[in-house]
């Protein structure tokens, strides 16, 4: 049995803050704004993982009002959703994201990026698809005022 998720997640830029994508921190001088580091791509992988199984998203899961999670790698948070995964049966088949960013140009991190979610999802990187487009200079994030990322996840029930 097959199962599909998809995940989305936003956050703005912001000064004095890391920008961290997939696990990467990439120089630029903004970062994402939020209670963990912000990762949008994974975070928007999480809640894709969660949905393909019938979880509840990421903020259920860890909320921003649990001081625990303040400044947590999303990495963390990746693990610990791939724990339910495999406890509810289920492996992770493919993963196909995309980044829209106007700004920093991401091509040369997404191959870093596959490799580190892929180590922390304990799968083959070639089961990952990362992209980056930009919004064209179109709205918000046009404007290069925040990030966003969509992945779709399809997860297998094992036998």
């Amino acid at each position: 049995m097959y199962r599909v998720g998809i995940g989305y997640d936003l956050h703005p830029l912001a000064e004095g803050r890391l920008l961290v994508l997939g696990g990467v921190t990439i120089p630029f001088p903004r970062g994402l704004e939020g209670h963990s580091d912000a990762d949008v791509l994974t975070h928007s992988l999480c809640d894709a993982l969660l949905g393909a199984v019938g979880k509840s998203d990421i903020g259920h899961q860890f909320p921003e009002s649990s001081p625990q999670y303040k400044g947590i790698s999303s990495l963390i948070l990746l693990k610990r959703v791939m724990e339910i995964i495999v406890k509810g049966g289920y492996s992770v088949v493919n993963i196909d994201s995309v980044i829209i960013a106007e700004h920093p140009r991401l091509a040369p991190y997404i191959e870093q990026m596959k490799v580190k979610l892929s180590r922390v999802m304990k799968i083959e990187p070639e089961k990952i698809s990362i992209k980056a487009t930009t919004s064209e200079g179109i709205g918000f994030l046009g404007r290069g005022e925040a990030i966003a990322a969509y992945t779709v996840a399809l997860v297998a029930k094992q036998d």
